[in-house]
This record gives structure tokens, sequence and C-alpha cells, in this order.
């Protein structure tokens, strides 16, 4: 299938994500609690300002402010009937602001968790949850996304869902889970499963890897996973801006462009193809990031103790690979 992602990836050794919307809206405005997609319709401009952000920074791919347009999640705010229209109109303001860019951007129409437990474990079927993510996915289509981006998964029935949903769309995808639980997503799956998960789906995504979680450093530690399973599939790497801390009733990371920086490098060597920002990421680091990974050539796999050096400690001495893990680097002191 060819598409604008596919042919960025094709052309580049290396592809610039975005960075944070949940910081980026909140610093706008954005009160704890209100669901950031109705401001696709209620604050275009600064949906605007979000998405050309990432634009100006250097990004060549931004997410549609859509994380939890979905039926499931807006029904808690009285909205769950307009999660195909929310939709969409995230994918139309990224689609304008993609295409005066002059260059090469890719509307990447975000997909989130439904927030619901599936089945066995939990209440919602298989099929409700492919009918959920495929109304995301189809207004997301009608406003103009290039892809779809899958993220902050930590179950691999929801995986599967989406995968369906978007099969049914006709849409190239891309997927990312959240590694956050010494290794391992919320629901237990490791980065090995995730890697076997993608290659036995009927329709696997262009590329898939890890965001959000806790810091750099653990980001970087299943990447590594990744690229040890020889996988040909391109990784994403989409790491936090550091450790968050609650200060002065906010939530502020404490991750400094020049350690995002060398986040991006490490990304990079070790062997990431899309690189990008999760929680606490702005324009700043994004900035700082694309021009370290212009500037800075490529060098070999980082070794565990380089990261803990660079970006500080991991959160678990596990990986949740058990014995299949190389040895873990001891603890360190963060950096910035």
């Amino acid at each position: 299938m060819t598409n604008a992602l596919s042919k960025l990836l094709g052309a580049r050794d290396w592809l610039l994500a975005d960075g944070a919307t949940g910081t980026t809206l909140f610093n706008m405005g954005l009160a704890p609690g209100d669901a950031p997609e109705l401001w696709n319709e209620t604050q275009p401009g600064k949906i605007r300002a979000l998405y050309q952000g990432a634009v100006d920074a250097g990004s060549d791919i931004f997410l549609t402010n859509s994380f939890g347009a979905n039926a499931a999640r807006l029904k808690l705010h009285d909205a769950g009937g307009r999660a195909r229209a929310l939709s969409r109109c995230a994918a139309e303001l990224g689609r304008e602001v993609a295409d005066a860019a002059g260059r090469p951007v890719v509307v990447a129409g975000s997909v989130g968790p439904t927030g619901e437990i599936m089945e066995p474990v939990g209440t919602l079927s298989h099929a409700l949850a492919v009918e959920i993510f495929e109304e995301t996915a189809a207004g997301l289509k009608e406003g103009g996304a290039d892809v779809l981006w899958l993220e902050t998964i930590s179950a691999p029935e929801e995986v599967r869902a989406a995968a369906e949903a978007f099969a049914r769309q006709d849409m190239p995808w891309c997927g990312t889970m959240s590694f956050d639980t010494a290794g391992r997503t919320m629901m237990g799956v490791t980065s090995a499963e995730f890697g076997r998960l993608v290659e036995s789906l009927p329709n696997p995504p262009l590329a898939f890897g890890a965001n959000c979680g806790t810091g750099a450093s653990d980001l970087l530690r299943t990447v590594l996973g990744f690229a040890a399973s020889g996988t040909e599939r391109p990784i994403i790497a989409k790491g936090n801006a550091g450790i968050p801390r609650y200060e002065d009733g906010h939530i502020h990371y404490d991750g400094t462009p020049d350690l995002m920086a060398d986040y991006a490098v490490m990304a990079r060597d070790a062997g990431a193809r899309i690189i990008g920002g999760c929680c606490g990421t702005t324009p700043e680091h994004l900035r700082a990031m694309r021009a370290a990974l212009e500037e800075r050539p490529l060098g070999p796999r980082p070794t565990l103790e380089q990261i803990v050096a660079s970006l500080g400690p991991f959160s678990s001495e596990s990986d949740g690979l058990s014995g299949s893990a190389p040895e873990r680097a001891r603890r360190g002191r963060r950096r910035g």
C-alpha cells in the first residue's frame, strides 16, 4: 500500500513525530477532567496551533486531537454519540495545517484505548470494541487523515479489535503500546509478545513500538527489545519528557530539551525509525530533537549503561523479558 507515511519511510532513515497533546492543551487552558476532543469544535484555533507548533518545530508526523474520541470515553462527557463527528473535525483541522506546511507532513489519526476492559476479564465484547474503533476510524478517514495511529494500548485484545476496525475502513495504521509496569503493559504484555502479535495480524501495522510509559530510559530499553527481535518493521519511539512531578497544582516533567535531544539520538541508534515525544514534550523539546537527529551521525546501539548515564535510571530492574533480557544496568543519577 502506497501512502504518505510509507513514502516518507521509503525516502528517509528517520522521521520526527510530534510531542504531547495533553500537555500543550493544558498549557492553553484546558481544565483537568475536560474532554480535549470537544475543543475540535469549540476551540479550533487552539487545535490548529497545537498542530502548527509541531510542524514549526520540525515534525514530519503529528497526531490528531482524537485520542479519546470514541463512544465509550465520550459518554462520560454526555457526548457518546459524537465520536465520528469529533474525529472528523480533528482530522480536518490537521489536514489544513499539513497541506499548508510546504513540505510532506503526515496527519496521523490518533486512536486511544476505549477505557473499558475487554472480555474475558472485563465486559466489553470484541464485536462492540470493533464497532467503537471503526466509528473513530471512519471519522478520521473522512477528515483526511493519512494514517491511523493506535496508541497507549495495554491489552492485546484491543489491538486485535482496532486492527479489524481499521481493515474495515481500508486504512493503513501504526500502533504503540505503553510498557509502564516493570517492562510490561498494565495488562502484562511484554515487548516480545507485542512484536509477535503484530506479525500475527491479518493487516499488520506499517510501524509499531512504544509510547508514554514512565521515563525515556525505560522506553529505550523497550526499543532495544524490539530491535533485538530482528523485526524488519519500522519501530516507533515516543517517550515521555522525563519523569512527572506535581507542583503548584499541575504536573510537570523534568526532561530538558538537551535530555530529549540525547533520547532522540539514542532512539535512532537503538533502531527506531519514527521518533517523537509523549507526555511533557513541547515544541522546544522537538526542535532540540530535530537538530540533534540532523547533526549527530548514526552510532552503535546504546548499551543499558549508556542509557542510564545519559537519561537517568530505569524505573524498575526488570524489562519484562526475564532471563532473555540483557544484563541490567545499575541505577545512576538522573542528568537534567
